[in-house]
């Protein structure tokens, strides 16, 4: 919107310097045509004033004497013929026989009028041509043609021009300024507007200043303000619900599963609804791990967006180790981890250690245990300038576009034969974990078959 406003309003100044500047330019050449076309009658009247004297004296001495001294001084032609056409003067390297010369002095003998000279400019180098007749009344003896140079009064006209150019300039970029502190001035208040609306959708809390601007704009800077608070006061409401209500399920979770283990002396043979009943205890305490694990997530994301939780740590020394971890759960499993290349210098991400650890559990559990038996998993990590990438890849069946889309949804589990049950939590942990440290969590479909999940953390950057 800004830079539209600044278009409006740049335009609108340069409008107005251009109404301004054009006239002023076109009054100056006019001005300085007219001083040049009222010099040069002034110049053709004496000479016929001198003509006249010569014709009734029958002495042109006088007359050519003084044209020649005007042409040696201004360099300026003059031819004076009299009735007979016949050249009494041809001065300044201008004769009679000159086709405009002899045009003019033949529509002056028949007492049209001369034409005017056209406005001079910067461009202007062709002379300018200026014809009297001599004589009284009706009784013509003679044509004065006068040939004047355009040359200094284009100059000048071009001299005040370039000052008329500076100044319109000069006045320009004035006006461009102030449209530039005008257009900030009036929609500062909208991009503090949209700055705290990004906050809101982002789970920040919005400080829009609510003084400046119009009084529209306060209004809505003070809705969107008290929006803001609204809005964290439900998350945070929402967070402290699953915090407390699984910190509370833990102790009769707890009793639950002592009663339950005291019973297996009691419970003969292999029951298996006895089976069944500590199978569903133990999800139900991996629920509850995974909804704790998920608020404590989301309230890191709102330390890190304070400022706060500013801890990193070596991707690939933490990827060597919980694949190390990891490495004998596989082979129970079947299938075969691969362990990461080694590495030289440390690759430092802006990502606790802790936390990277408990993303890579995730990825690594769901690899081992879905990925089925005979897979091979491989781990792997790329340094960029600005990122570092981990790489968990099986070539077990994978996911469809449609799970790929939804494998980072709460509570969501993927279907199949033989599927294990888990708690649809994983995932959706390690998604919320990178995202609060401002890394991205992709799945994709990995070549010729399996899964591929890609973790992008930014890189700490050395000061």
């Amino acid at each position: 919107m800004r830079t539209r406003l600044l278009v409006v309003l740049v335009a609108l100044a340069l409008a107005v310097v251009a109404a301004f500047a054009v006239p002023l330019l076109a009054s100056t050449a006019e001005q300085r045509t007219q001083q040049l076309v009222i010099s040069r009658t002034a110049d053709v009247d004496r000479f016929v004033v001198l003509a006249q004297q010569a014709v009734d004296t029958h002495d042109a001495a006088a007359l050519v004497a003084d044209a020649a001294r005007y042409a040696e001084l201004y360099g300026e032609g003059v031819v004076i013929v009299d009735a007979r056409r016949a050249p009494l003067v041809q001065a300044g390297g201008l004769t009679a026989a000159d086709p405009a010369v002899h045009a003019l002095v033949e529509a002056t003998m028949r007492n049209e009028p001369a034409p005017q000279a056209g406005r001079l400019g910067p461009w202007s180098a062709e002379p300018a041509y200026f014809a009297r007749p001599v004589g009284t009344g009706t009784r013509v003896s003679g044509v004065v043609v006068l040939r004047a140079s355009v040359t200094a009064a284009a100059a000048d006209v071009a001299t005040r021009w370039g000052t008329i150019g500076a100044g319109a300039l000069l006045v320009a970029v004035v006006f461009v300024l102030l449209a530039v502190v005008l257009a900030r001035w009036m929609v500062r208040p909208l991009h503090e507007l949209e700055t705290g609306v990004l906050a809101v959708a982002a789970g920040h809390r919005a400080h829009v200043p609510e003084r400046t601007g119009p009084r529209e704009l306060r209004v809505l800077a003070g809705e969107v303000n008290r929006m803001s608070e609204a809005v964290l006061e439900a998350a945070e409401q929402q967070h402290r619900l699953v915090a407390d209500a699984s910190h509370q399920l833990r102790n009769p979770l707890a009793a639950l599963r002592l009663r339950v283990d005291s019973l297996a002396a009691q419970v003969a043979g292999d029951n298996a609804t006895y089976r069944a009943t500590v199978a569903e205890v133990e999800r139900l305490e991996k629920l509850l791990d995974g909804l704790l694990a998920l608020a404590l997530a989301e309230s890191t994301a709102t330390r890190v967006a304070a400022g706060g939780a500013g801890e990193s740590c070596d991707l690939a020394a933490v990827l060597a180790e919980r694949v190390d971890a990891w490495r004998l759960v596989a082979e129970d499993a079947g299938s075969a981890l691969v362990p990461p290349p080694g590495h030289d210098e440390p690759v430092t991400v802006r990502c606790p250690e802790g936390e990277l650890a408990q993303i890579l559990d995730v990825l690594l559990d769901n690899a081992v245990h879905y990925a089925g038996r005979g897979a091979k998993i491989t781990t792997d990590w790329e340094s960029g300038p600005e990122t570092a990438t981990l790489v968990v890849r099986d070539d077990g069946p994978g996911l469809s576009t449609e799970d790929r889309a939804r494998a980072t949804e709460r509570f969501w589990r993927a279907g199949g034969e033989g599927a294990p049950r888990g708690t649809g939590l994983g995932l959706a942990i390690a998604h919320q974990q990178v995202r609060t440290r401002g890394g991205v969590l992709e799945l994709r479909q990995a070549l010729p078959r399996g899964l591929e999940v890609r973790v992008t953390l930014p890189r700490e950057v050395p000061r």
